[in-house]
């Protein structure tokens, strides 16, 4: 008897993690909070609204779309309305929210037959339906200027330009406040320091690997500090500046490590995350848009199949065909 029940006979695979997708979720939920909070200090009540409405509808349309009662399930669905919501501004439309949320659930994930087999995030695309689309709610020249704690304020009523404006925007606040997040932007990208809080929280977890931030982040610096021109004090420091401004910090821990759409291999992981640096960057000094980590990330994705291919392991000890 004791032998049977340590003789397990079953179909692969063999090697399980204790790891469920509702757990994983669930962790990423916990590494937003920081952000989360943040956001609704910086800019009060219509921040943790915008929240709210992009986590619902989110659920609430998977719910529909596989027609279960449970709107939580496996948390997929509210992590992609919450990443969804850190990259508006702080005080758009609902209908602007509830459409890009749901076209989250539904163009970026459900068509492609659920999690797991989305080959683009699920978040970004749902940005960039309603970036084509309503371009003046998310051009990002001017937006909202947080008003720390003036939770009554309606700081839609207070505006500024953000940071990648143009160099003369940038000028205009330090890398302090940058780091901080005391900027205009979207909800989720303004403090580096809440988002580095939920990073290392991610990383103790196991959930990321180190290569997709470091070689997204580190290929940033390095162009920005060669090519950005040293507008902000000398060349390392518009190298830093482009790290810690716009959605760089957000998309490297949090849009360009996700499981489903990044590369499986080590040497994959860094060559995805270089690739969007580098995608980045062209579309930041040479495009004509002030920021490019949406379309970065979505073309990476759509080359994370044939990264894959290429960076695949050797085999060793495996008998050749015969031809």
């Amino acid at each position: 008897m004791e032998m049977e029940k340590k003789l397990v006979v079953s179909s692969s695979p063999h090697i399980r993690h204790i790891d469920s997708i509702q757990s994983v979720m669930t962790d990423v939920l916990i590494a937003l909070f920081p952000v989360a909070l943040m956001a609704v200090l910086l800019f009060g009540y219509q921040a943790l609204v915008t929240m709210v409405i992009a986590v619902a509808t989110a659920m609430l349309v998977e719910a529909l779309w596989l027609r279960k009662r449970d709107i939580y399930s496996d948390g997929s669905a509210a992590v992609t309305g919450l990443l969804f919501a850190m990259v508006l501004p702080p005080s758009p439309p609902w209908w602007l929210v509830v459409i890009g949320s749901a076209s989250a659930i539904i163009i970026g994930k459900q068509v492609f037959g659920g999690i797991g087999y989305n080959i683009f995030n699920p978040a970004l695309v749902g940005r960039a339906v309603v970036l084509v689309s309503w371009g003046g709610y998310m051009a990002g020249n001017i937006w909202s200027m947080p008003q720390p704690f003036a939770f009554g304020a309606d700081i839609s009523a207070v505006t500024g330009a953000t940071a990648l404006a143009a160099p003369e925007e940038a000028l205009q606040y330090s890398l302090t406040q940058l780091f901080i997040g005391n900027i205009p932007g979207s909800l989720g990208e303004t403090s580096a320091l809440a988002l580095l809080i939920g990073g290392i929280w991610l990383f103790y977890k196991g959930h990321i690997d180190w290569r997709i931030p470091c070689g997204y982040i580190g290929t940033v610096f390095l162009i920005g500090a060669a090519f950005g021109g040293g507008f902000y004090e000398n060349h390392l420091l518009t190298g830093l500046f482009h790290v810690l401004a716009g959605g760089v910090m957000l998309g490297a821990i949090f849009m360009a490590t996700d499981m489903v759409t990044s590369p499986v291999t080590p040497n994959g992981k860094l060559i995805f995350g270089i690739g969007c640096g580098l995608i980045t960057m062209l579309i930041r000094i040479w495009g004509v848009l002030p920021e490019g980590v949406t379309y970065a990330i979505l073309l990476m994705n759509a080359l994370t199949p044939i990264i894959d291919n290429f960076t695949v392991p050797k085999q060793f000890g495996g008998v050749k065909r015969s031809a």
